[in-house]
């Protein structure tokens, strides 16, 4: 902007230097012709008087003689030869005694004035002033060189008070651009000092309106979570004391282990509400796995669903906490148990590859009628309990680690869940089907 604000200005000014500099040129040059010609009327004037008195030849050659640029002037004596140096030709000269008045014509060299002039006895002499060329054209070059660099001056002095101002526009604008993008990745506290023009000032105000309202709203929402989330707490506190009253057993334990595990993740909703910033780390991805399908094969048991792990012998770290990557896999793992009948074999593959680490779910379930509608935030089937959130905030968690999320058909005949994470390159590449990089386990146990 800054540039082409002084394009336009260098191009104006250049316009209006050539509007003024090319017409008072000519003038130089006419002004220079006319000088010219009036030197040369003044030496007529100066002979004329002469001429009044005598006409002797030898008088009039004295009186030249003491005259500036005789060497221009000849005199044409009746019946006799010309008194100097006559540059014009005898029809020339015919033609200006014929009209009588007084006549400028073209030579070689330049051009004469040619003046008739009656003396004594009413005869017709004729005053012939040679003027050069070069003299009609002196001072005319210094006249626009001198034009020349006014207007230099003034095109350069004007594109330079227009950059100036242009850079007082552009840097009030790259500041609030600067202040924009801040405020797109996170920085809430950002702010634009106004400066500029009016408009930009205006700009800069409602940028802050927006950024204390956006403040605001995310304060709001902040609350409301952690407001929802602390109100869960009570209903969990009576089903941990149901849970501790169920005694001794696997299923007992299992559902200790779960309303502990919801607990925690209440707790760091509301931390994480509290505080409005996302939790930052790293974990293992086979370690996580691991531990999420040692809590699932328990349910998995109760309806007789074959399962396989594949891939978790080795390690596979990635940026998010585990936490985060706990909550991903077990909202796929529950769409599997929630939306395939018991006994539906499941699979679940941790694959490393060239700087990324993947997760597959795949499922014998009947597949997914619309792949894209699964992952829209909000598509949840009511009829089914889904809030269409699960898919959602795993396709979130992939992509901000530059990764993605995918669904696919499964070579097991249901649906394939694919979620990849950018991962640091340190990440050892073990192929899902090599013996290090597979645990095979199947549960069937008959329903009491």
């Amino acid at each position: 902007m800054r540039w082409a604000l002084a394009r336009v200005a260098l191009a104006v000014t250049s316009m209006v230097a050539l509007a003024f500099l090319i017409p008072l040129g000519f003038a130089i040059d006419h002004i220079a012709a006319q000088r010219a010609l009036a030197d040369a009327q003044a030496r007529i004037a100066a002979i004329e008087p002469v001429l009044a008195v005598t006409t002797d030849r030898t008088q009039l050659e004295g009186a030249l003689a003491t005259m500036s640029g005789a060497q221009d002037i000849a005199l044409q004596l009746p019946g006799e030869a010309a008194l100097g140096t006559s540059h014009a030709s005898a029809a020339q000269l015919a033609a200006v005694a014929a009209q009588g008045r007084a006549q400028t014509l073209a030579v070689p060299g330049g051009s004469v004035l040619v003046q008739p002039e009656l003396v004594d006895g009413g005869r017709l002499t004729l005053i012939e002033v040679f003027i050069d060329a070069g003299r009609t054209r002196q001072g005319v070059a210094r006249g626009w060189l001198i034009l020349s660099a006014v207007a230099l001056v003034l095109v350069a002095g004007s594109t330079l008070v227009a950059d100036r101002l242009a850079t007082r526009v552009v840097g009030a604008a790259r500041h609030l651009a600067e202040a924009s993008r801040k405020l797109g990745d996170g920085d809430t506290a950002v702010r634009v000092t106004t400066g500029g023009p009016n408009e930009l000032r205006e700009a800069g105000d409602a940028f802050n309106a927006m950024a204390d309202r956006v403040v605001q709203l995310l304060a709001a929402e902040r609350e409301l979570v952690a407001d929802l989330s602390h109100r869960l707490r009570t209903p969990l506190t009576a089903l941990r004391l149901n849970a501790q009253a169920l005694g001794d057993g696997p299923s007992a334990a299992s559902t200790r282990e779960a309303v502990a595990k919801l607990e925690q993740e209440v707790d760091q909703i509301i931390r994480a509400a509290r505080g409005g910033t996302a939790a930052s780390g790293s974990c293992d991805v086979a370690a996580v796995v691991a531990e999420r399908m040692a809590f699932w094969s328990a349910l998995a048991e109760d309806q007789e669903r074959p399962w396989q792990l594949v891939g978790a012998a080795g390690p596979a770290h990635v940026p998010v906490t585990a936490a985060e990557l706990a909550a991903a896999l077990d909202a796929v793992l529950g769409n599997v148990f929630r939306h395939t009948p018991e006994g539906t074999a499941f699979q679940v593959t941790v694959h490393r590859g060239n700087g990324s680490v993947a997760v597959l779910v795949d499922d014998a379930g009947p597949g997914l009628a619309d792949a894209a509608r699964a992952v829209r935030r909000g598509e949840g089937s009511g009829r089914t309990g889904s809030t269409g959130l699960g898919l959602d905030i795993v396709r979130k968690l992939a992509e901000r680690t530059g990764g993605s999320l995918t669904i696919d058909r499964s070579p097991l005949g249901g649906a394939q869940v694919h979620f990849s994470f950018l991962a640091p390159s340190s990440n050892a590449v073990t192929a899902p089907g090599s013996p290090a990089g597979r645990t095979r386990r199947y549960a069937r146990r008959a329903r009491a």
